[in-house]
């Protein structure tokens, strides 16, 4: 179980589609757990310090929690940071950037990355780690999209960890100077613990989910560097105030940049797209 969160353990998950093969057939595999790691953010966009605070206030919050808790607790995030760290210096010695996409289960992610692929792939290779307890839908729409992609299906885990995605980056091999992005498990809890490597945590919340979340799931929003608003184009039929909204997460994550999009109708999308250059091109000054 994880310490942290009380979920099945998702190191134990299944990489899904990891070998295809030109001759046309692919094989699916269950992969051996991997090793252990260190976190310490080199990189500009980088908080470990707020993180760590979060973490701390996370467990004062937890009903009965004891010291042997909070040891076990400590030691997975201990283990899972020193992979992290492996993860992003692996990135960094060929130019690589990955970015965490994070958000509740529906809020567009998938949609925008099938636009992002289509937009910006041939500009920048792109490649997308999908994760999800179960199914590989996402997976094939990517691919649909003309994108590579590799489904972790992480059955009753509820987030990804650094180990899975480090076995990813050894199925997928990345092209250099290119980008990868990490659609994480559908949770606006679990995965604001979880460094995976990134450079840098994406939050995406859509207009129909409510302009109160980012208050209510304050680690999300506090571990995210950019806060994308998705479906603005249904904004004429929700309740959702989008002032109020970007408040609500500059309470908890002071000076976070936010783009408003839709990422079914293309509305604004070319701010993301300038963000992530913007955002690659400083990792690989």
């Amino acid at each position: 179980m994880c310490a942290t969160c009380g979920c099945s353990d998702p190191t134990g998950a299944v990489l899904v589609n990891a070998h295809a093969h030109d001759h046309g057939h692919t094989h699916d595999h269950a992969h051996d757990r991997a090793h252990g790691h260190d976190h310490a953010h080199d990189h500009d966009l980088g908080h470990t310090h707020d993180r760590d605070h979060l973490r701390s206030q996370t467990l004062r919050q937890i009903d009965g929690f004891d010291a042997r808790t909070v040891t076990l607790e400590r030691a997975v995030l201990a283990k899972n940071d020193e992979l992290a760290e492996r993860n992003r210096r692996r990135l960094a010695e060929r130019g690589i950037v990955a970015f965490n996409l994070v958000s509740s289960p529906g809020s567009g992610k998938t949609t925008l990355l099938e636009r992002t692929i289509r937009d910006l792939g041939g500009e920048i290779p792109l490649t997308v780690i999908e994760g999800d307890q179960a199914t590989e839908n996402d997976s094939a729409r990517i691919r649909a999209a003309g994108g590579r992609a590799l489904q972790v299906n992480t059955g009753t885990g509820c987030h990804l960890e650094a180990e899975i995605v480090g076995r990813a980056l050894d199925a997928l091999r990345p092209a250099d100077r290119s980008i990868v992005l990490i659609e994480n498990v559908g949770n606006l809890v679990c995965p604001a613990l979880f460094d995976l490597g990134e450079r840098a945590k994406v939050a995406i919340l859509s207009v129909t989910e409510g302009d109160d979340k980012p208050a209510k799931y304050p680690h999300m929003f506090a571990a995210a560097d950019l806060f994308l608003i998705n479906k603005i184009d249904l904004l004429p039929y929700v309740a959702f105030d989008v002032d109020r909204c970007i408040a609500h997460a500059r309470d908890v994550r002071p000076g976070i940049a936010v783009i408003a999009l839709s990422a079914t109708t293309g509305e604004n999308v070319g701010a993301w797209y300038d963000w992530l250059r913007a955002s690659r091109a400083a990792a690989l000054a």
